[in-house]
């Protein structure tokens, strides 16, 4: 029999495992981690910006052109995306004020796992290990969280059939070790994002921010510490009281 207090740490704990592994879910999908708002500001070019534009979305992946469009054109940066603002209708005429809409294009895996250099798009300047290790680092720490959680909710489900909490303390560890695969998932893309500006050089300065994609990956970290402080405390009291029992009914 589990008490209730444990029981009601157990619920509480997989509540919050399941809220942060949504949020965490959310946004690795999406691209809002971080928001580029140029300033000044872009020039009105037509001709240049449409070649930007098809640069961007068919050319080869270099990361310093695709790093300066995004300066150029307000881009957002996420863990599989990189998007662009571009207008969302074209007129014979010249609009004054266009509405404008998000292009996106994805990172493929080969990408992922892409050397970064010294100097963005250079490949004769040599390899930056920190910055090539940080950014496979953003793209497989989230996933590793997500497996962990995963892992531990079988494990859990292990226990409710063998009618023991003892695997629980299994679940919490793994739920620990998840949530600073979370923290370390915004740790690298920030480090990553911080070290990329030194080295792109753009002819306009851009301004950038924290976009709530990042916000959310990073409420996901606490979510799962929660969960496991909870699923450690409910393993650990039981197995204390269910020691005490056994000694008390012994004696």
């Amino acid at each position: 029999m589990v008490d209730n207090r444990y029981a009601t740490a157990l619920v509480i704990g997989s509540v919050l495992s399941l809220l942060a592994t949504v949020y965490l879910s959310v946004a690795v999908g999406t691209q809002h981690w971080y928001q580029y708002r140029i300033r000044p500001a872009p020039s009105n070019n037509a001709a240049n910006t449409s070649e930007l534009v098809k640069d961007f979305i068919n050319g080869d992946f270099n990361e310093k052109n695709y790093s300066e469009t995004m300066f150029r054109l307000n881009g957002t940066l996420g863990l599989w995306w990189r998007c662009i603002m571009v207008p969302s209708e074209t007129h014979w005429y010249k609009e004054p004020n266009p509405k404008m809409a998000s292009q996106c294009v994805s990172f493929t895996l080969p990408q992922q796992f892409a050397s970064k250099y010294r100097e963005p798009g250079n490949e004769t300047s040599g390899e930056d290990l920190f910055r090539t290790y940080m950014w496979r680092g953003q793209f497989l720490l989230p996933l590793v969280s997500v497996a962990l959680v995963f892992l531990s909710s079988l494990v859990g489900v292990c226990a409710c059939l063998c009618r023991s909490i003892t695997p629980t303390l299994g679940v919490g560890v793994l739920h620990l070790l998840a949530g600073l695969c979370s923290l370390g998932t915004v740790c690298c893309f920030l480090v990553g994002v911080d070290l990329l500006p030194h080295n792109a050089s753009s002819s306009e300065a851009a301004d950038g921010a924290l976009g709530w994609s990042l916000y959310l990956a990073l409420i996901s970290s606490p979510l799962q510490m929660m969960a496991a402080a909870l699923f450690l405390w409910a393993a650990r009291s039981h197995r204390k009281s269910y020691t005490r029992m056994t000694a008390y009914r012994v004696a």
